[in-house]
């Protein structure tokens, strides 16, 4: 286990500081505000911490303001529904008084019933396209070539050791990013071994799942993150769990933008294990908004 997943699982540790209420840190991936998918599994964390052995299976959650990344995150917990067979909790994510995050999760106790997926499309295999780092390092020393006023903080979070690994089917520069098809597939795993608890697994795979979907959205319109003329953010996001998995061996996200409008892109993706079982589900809308020069 490298030192960044070493420290994603320390934060998925949250504090407990009364029945209901916990706290939890927050990281610099880079970005403006505290990373999305960190919230979301935080949240999720705080969520399992109310339930005996049930396991979550659904989660919705809307953005509602950017995360400080200097301050602590309140989680609060409201017990909403004790069901025979579903358990209901809505999880706020509190900084400075207000509410950056709400979050349903629903848990299922297992049960025995009808079962059939999608199959997972035909994509070659993690081993088959190799390690990408030492190309994608080539764009960053083209990008900062080309524009030495490139922001440091941007080349850090490039460059920097991660807590998951990522392969893309096809990659490309998203520094000149060029119109693009309306999806896209990444291979993507834990940096290291995971213990062996399922409910970590699906708060790792949580926080996993917001990576690249909002990138979707900007493919078609020759944009990325690093677009200088966007603001991009997450609206809101779902995730369906459908069976268990190990998110420290290798998982295949493939994610399509069926439409954009008013400056919203909507995502959805499906992930999948090597052996082609459909884990997970996810939906995501995104803000893709042009910045008007002044």
């Amino acid at each position: 286990m490298n030192r960044c997943l070493t420290d994603l699982c320390n934060l998925l540790d949250l504090e407990t500081l009364e029945v209901n209420l916990f706290r939890g840190q927050s990281r610099d991936l880079g970005g403006k505000s505290v990373f999305g998918g960190q919230v979301i599994s935080q949240a999720l964390v705080a969520a399992t911490r109310t339930v005996d052995a049930e396991a979550p299976h659904s989660l919705h959650a809307y953005f509602l303001r950017p995360g400080d990344m200097e301050a602590p995150i309140v989680y609060e917990v409201d017990r909403v529904r004790d069901g025979r067979s579903f358990i209901t909790r809505r999880v706020q994510a509190i900084q400075h008084g207000q509410p950056i995050l709400t979050l349903i999760a629903s848990f299922h106790r297992p049960e025995q019933g009808f079962e059939h997926q999608m199959a997972m499309p035909p994509v070659p295999t993690p081993e088959q396209l190799g390690n990408q780092r030492e190309q994608r390092l080539q764009w960053l020393a083209d990008e900062v070539a080309r524009n030495p006023a490139f922001p440091e903080r941007l080349r850090i979070a490039f460059t920097r050791e991660q807590a998951f690994e990522f392969l893309w089917v096809d990659a490309s520069d998203p520094f000149q990013p060029r119109p693009g098809p309306m999806q896209q597939g990444i291979w993507f795993r834990a940096a290291g071994r995971l213990p062996d608890d399922p409910l970590l697994h699906r708060c790792v795979l949580a926080y996993a799942s917001d990576f690249n979907l909002a990138a979707t959205a900007l493919l078609p319109h020759a944009r990325s993150w690093f677009s200088a003329d966007m603001i991009v953010a997450s609206i809101d996001h779902a995730l369906w769990f459908h069976r268990d998995m190990r998110a420290d061996d290798w998982l295949f996200y493939a994610m399509d933008t069926p439409t954009a409008q008013s400056v919203r892109g909507m995502t959805r993706g499906l992930i999948y294990d090597r052996q082609g079982r459909l884990v997970a589900s996810a939906a995501q809308e995104c803000l893709m908004r042009p910045i008007k020069p002044a």
